[in-house]
């Protein structure tokens, strides 16, 4: 936002308004060329009152527009571009249409027009010009035409306008250098920005650092009461499984499941809160929801899919050293949560807390390894879709009446002949086979592996 600011703050600083210096150029030019025909007897009688006024008006107005306007620039270089057409208009009249003079002060008036403002401002200067025009006739007459131009005059129009267009581009060239140095460094801030921003997204949810950045979410201590859907998870047996490696490697494998765990939350659209250890805890339902009941089934759907990814994982695992199963356990609870922005104005963290994540945590320290336990609210919004058993109930601090729980068995789709996974797992064999989620173009590959192993198996068979 700093970037944008500062690129228009420098777009006002270096474009190519009718600069004060070339203003003044002109109207000296102006003044030089009612001077030289005086010498000649070229203009009127009235050729020394625009002398005077082409020597004094530019300084004038450029000491006014310099102390008192400076915050008005744009309004202020139209208002000086116009008026200068509406005196080109008359200036023209006083030099009876003199070819040459005349073909200066339109091209001075139309390079002017031009790069203040484009065709919009062009045709207000040639407007006014006009209007000056007429006002110059209306006020002083025109007895004749002076079609040629004495050689005098050419020379200093073509001298002073030399100068004019020398000093125009010298302002333009370097103006446009300065707009090219701005651009170059805003890009790079922009980059670096762009980079920093890159590197702090890691460390929030990307619904969290969407919304900030889409100005839905202000950093600020505030937050508000939400239907959310809960979700903890963590690793049966952790301490074990760190007895047994060493910290580097144990570093690269706990690594490695969160990795893997939060491709699988992102999928489902889950808000990752915090990695507690080996613990993970996600949410559904805010900054965005799709519903009570589609976030309730997506935080069971994200479970069911962690707990078949962890079949895939244990068998890269075992590279670690690790020779126990990891197993990992689950709950899951639907209810009302305080949500937003808790700590101090200068350390803030995204999170919710109340009752009914207390419950979820609960859930997931009584589940059995590979278990998934979901609370009576969540069931009763997921139950058409998954199946589940009936575990009882338990009694939790904070709520009045025993809480009935639930066991996810699988989506009702999966279940029976129609399931699209197979898995075995025993003694130097482990296998899981989703056919929804293997592509064509696999298939051939995943025959031939499994045709490979059958043979195996069959070669390594005692002879009867």
């Amino acid at each position: 936002m700093n970037s944008m600011n500062e690129n228009h703050q420098n777009h006002n600083r270096f474009s190519f308004m009718p600069t004060h210096t070339t203003r003044i150029i002109a109207y000296l030019v102006t003044a030089a060329t009612f001077a030289a025909g005086m010498q000649v007897g070229h203009f009127s009688q009235m050729a020394p009152g625009v002398i005077a006024f082409a020597l004094t008006y530019p300084w004038i107005t450029t000491l006014v527009s310099k102390r008192f306007c400076q915050e008005k620039s744009d309004l202020v270089n139209t208002t000086l571009i116009l008026t200068d057409g509406l005196i080109t208009g008359v200036i023209m009249v006083l030099a009876q249409f003199s070819v040459v003079p005349s073909i200066m002060f339109l091209v001075v008036i139309y390079f002017n027009s031009m790069v203040t403002g484009g065709i919009k401002i062009w045709l207000g200067a040639n407007a006014a010009m006009i209007i000056g025009i007429v006002a110059g006739i209306s006020a002083v007459g025109l007895d004749e035409y002076l079609i040629t131009t004495p050689k005098l005059v050419t020379i200093v129009v073509g001298i002073g306008s030399g100068i004019y267009i020398a000093v125009a581009a010298y302002y333009a060239n370097n103006q446009t250098t300065s707009l090219i140095n701005t651009q170059l460094t805003v890009q790079q801030q922009n980059n670096e920005a762009a980079a920093l921003s890159q590197k702090l997204s890691k460390y929030l949810p990307p619904q969290v650092w969407s919304s900030i950045f889409a100005g839905s979410n202000d950093a600020i201590l505030e937050t508000q009461r939400k239907r959310l859907t809960v979700f903890f998870s963590d690793i049966k047996g952790f301490v074990n499984i760190s007895e047994e490696l060493e910290p580097e490697a144990l570093t690269e494998l706990l690594n490695s499941y969160f990795t893997e765990m939060s491709n699988i939350a992102h999928e489902y659209g889950g808000t990752i809160d915090k990695f507690i250890g080996d613990s993970i805890m996600i949410f559904f339902g805010d900054p965005t929801s799709k519903g009570i009941k589609e976030d309730s089934l997506a935080a069971v759907s994200m479970a069911i899919a962690m707990r078949k990814h962890m079949k895939v994982l244990r068998q890269q695992w075992r590279s670690f050293g690790v020779s126990s199963p990891i197993e990992i356990r689950m709950g899951i609870n639907t209810g009302y949560c305080t949500v937003g922005n808790f700590g101090a104005t200068s350390r803030m963290d995204y999170t919710i807390i109340g009752k009914e994540v207390n419950l979820a945590s609960r859930l997931e320290a009584l589940t059995q390894p590979s278990e998934i336990l979901i609370s009576e609210t969540t069931h009763a919004l997921v139950r058409d879709k998954v199946m589940c058993r009936d575990k009882g109930q338990i009694s939790v601090k904070g709520f009045s009446k025993p809480i009935s729980i639930y066991q996810i068995v699988d989506f009702r789709t999966e279940l029976g002949s129609e399931q699209s996974f197979i898995e075995h797992e025993t003694e130097g064999f482990a296998m899981y086979l989703d056919t929804n989620k293997v592509r064509n173009y696999d298939k051939e590959k995943i025959i031939k592996a499994l045709e490979m192993a059958t043979q195996k198996i069959k070669d390594s068979l005692p002879l009867s």
